[in-house]
């Protein structure tokens, strides 16, 4: 897969993410790899109730943001967690 296919593919599920990182360009779409895998892991906090359900709805936009930027080409940072690596 090429590069933006691989940045698409990461947001779709926690499979395509796994899909991504093991048989995309992991390098040239490590920025959209860490990012959705940084969604994902923030947005198991949802599973809190109340304040969970109000953080879910943030990790929605966050991923809809992220989601649009890889479809575009474009590494854009989610707001409040774009700063966090995880993926070196």
């Amino acid at each position: 897969m090429d590069t933006k296919t691989t940045g698409i593919v990461a947001y779709l599920t926690w499979i395509g993410l796994l899909v991504a990182f093991l048989a995309g360009d992991k390098e040239g779409a490590k920025f959209h790899i860490n990012q959705s895998l940084v969604l994902f892991l923030f947005g198991l906090l949802g599973a809190i109730p109340f304040v969970g359900w109000a953080w879910d709805v943030f990790i929605f936009v966050c991923w809809i943001i992220a989601f649009v930027g890889a479809c575009q080409g474009q590494e854009k940072e989610v707001p409040l967690l774009g700063k966090i690596k995880i993926i070196k």
